[in-house]
C-alpha cells in the first residue's frame, strides 16, 4: 500500500466517518477526541504540540502527547517555524505512536504567531515549503496540513500555498475558510475552498462555521470538499457528529438529546478528564466542559458561577450531578402538571 494509505482508508468509509474533529488548544484532548469518535467522528487530530524541543517534556506536552489506548488512527499536530525542528518533532509524534503527522499553518493565536508559527507562515511562501518538504520527507507516515486562506485579507495566497502542499506530497489539506486577520470574526468564506478542491487532488477538508447538519451538507455540496471539520461546534455538543451523520444519510433530523443523556454524557466526560488530568488539573479544566455543557439550560449561569467555587473533583461532581437531578424532576413535575392539566379539560 501506498505511504498515504491511512487517509486512503479514511476517505473510503461511509460519509459519516467523513467527519473530522478540528485540533483545538486545551479541547481535543485524548478524552475529547475519545468522545467524539463514540459520537461519530470518523478522524481527530490532537492539541497543536510545539517542536521546541525544550518543551517537549513539559507537563502539557505530556499530556497532549498521550495518545494511549485512543482509537486509531492517531494524528499529531505540530507546530513551530523551523523546518529541522519540525522534522524531529514529526519523527518523535510517530516513535510516539502517530500514524499521522499534521502541520499547523492555521493558529491565528498572537502568541502563535509572534513566534512566527501558525498562520503567521504563510507570509513566507518560501519558508511554508521548505517545511513541508522536509517534514514529509522526515517520515514514513502521512503528512497532513491545516491552515487559512491567507495571512491577510485581500491577500489569500491559499492557491499557491495549496498547489505547493499538493507537490510536496502532503496527503490532505484541511483549510478554514477565514485569514489570519479575520481571527474568529466574520463569517467563513467557502468560495475559496471550493477553487482549491477544483485545483488540486489530494483530499480537501472544509472547516470553519460548520455549526448544523444544513450547514454541513451546505459546505459539502458547495465546496465539493472529501469531508468537513468541526470545531467550536462541537464543545459541549459532542453528539453533533450523530446528528450530522443521520442527516447526510437519511435526509432527516434526529432528536435532540435528552436531559438524562447530556448529564450522562457530562459525568462521563469528567470522569474520563479526571483520570486523565489527576486532581488539581482535573477539576480546573473541566469547569469549561461544564460550561459548555450547560449553556442554555434552566437556571445555567446561577449554577455555572457556584460551580466554579468548587475546587476539588469529588464536589464538581456531585454539583453538577445535583444540578441535572434538579432539571430532571423540574421536567417531571412540569410533565405532571401537564398531564393533570389535559385530564381536567377532558373532565370539563
Amino acid at each position: 500500500m501506498s505511504q498515504n494509505n491511512v487517509i486512503e482508508e479514511l476517505f473510503d468509509k461511509p460519509i459519516g466517518n467523513k467527519l473530522w474533529v478540528a485540533p483545538m488548544a486545551g479541547v481535543t484532548d485524548r478524552p475529547f477526541r475519545t468522545l467524539c469518535k463514540y459520537f461519530g467522528a470518523g478522524h481527530a487530530v490532537s492539541e497543536m504540540m510545539t517542536s521546541d524541543q525544550t518543551l517537549r517534556m513539559s507537563k502539557k506536552s505530556l499530556y497532549r502527547a498521550n495518545f494511549d489506548g485512543e482509537l486509531a488512527p492517531i494524528s499529531a499536530q505540530i507546530a513551530g517555524s523551523d523546518p529541522f525542528d519540525l522534522a524531529e518533532a514529526a519523527r518523535f509524534q510517530v516513535a510516539n505512536g502517530a500514524q499521522i503527522v499534521d502541520i499547523n499553518m492555521g493558529c491565528p493565536a498572537k502568541k502563535v504567531c509572534n513566534k512566527l508559527a501558525g498562520s503567521a507562515l504563510l507570509k513566507d511562501e518560501d519558508l511554508v515549503a521548505r517545511i513541508l518538504d522536509t517534514v514529509v520527507a522526515a517520515v514514513d507516515v502521512p503528512v497532513t496540513l491545516k491552515t487559512r486562506l491567507g495571512f491577510l485579507n485581500g491577500k489569500e495566497n491559499i492557491l499557491r500555498v495549496a498547489q505547493r502542499a499538493e507537490q510536496a506530497g502532503i496527503a490532505a489539506l484541511a483549510l478554514h475558510g477565514r485569514t489570519r486577520e479575520d481571527m474568529y470574526l466574520n463569517t467563513a468564506r467557502y468560495s475559496l475552498i471550493k477553487e482549491v478542491k477544483q485545483m488540486i487532488s489530494i483530499p480537501v477538508i472544509a472547516n470553519g462555521d460548520i455549526d448544523s447538519p444544513e450547514k454541513a451538507k451546505y459546505v459539502l455540496d458547495y465546496t465539493g470538499a472529501d469531508a468537513i471539520m468541526i470545531g467550536r461546534a462541537a464543545q459541549g455538543r459532542p453528539w453533533i457528529f450523530r446528528e450530522i451523520s443521520h442527516y447526510l444519510t437519511t435526509g432527516q433530523h434526529l432528536a435532540a438529546p435528552d436531559i438524562q443523556e447530556v448529564k450522562d454524557v457530562l459525568l462521563g466526560h469528567l470522569s474520563e478528564l479526571y483520570e486523565f488530568y489527576g486532581e488539581y488539573s482535573g477539576c480546573r479544566i473541566s469547569r469549561k466542559h461544564i460550561a459548555w455543557y450547560t449553556k442554555g439550560l434552566r437556571s445555567s449561569n446561577e449554577f455555572r458561577q457556584n460551580m466554579y467555587k468548587v475546587e476539588n473533583t469529588a464536589d464538581q461532581y456531585k454539583v453538577v450531578e445535583a444540578y441535572f437531578d434538579e432539571l430532571l424532576a423540574q421536567g417531571k413535575i412540569m410533565s405532571d402538571v401537564q398531564v393533570e392539566t389535559v385530564n381536567l379539560l377532558e373532565i370539563k
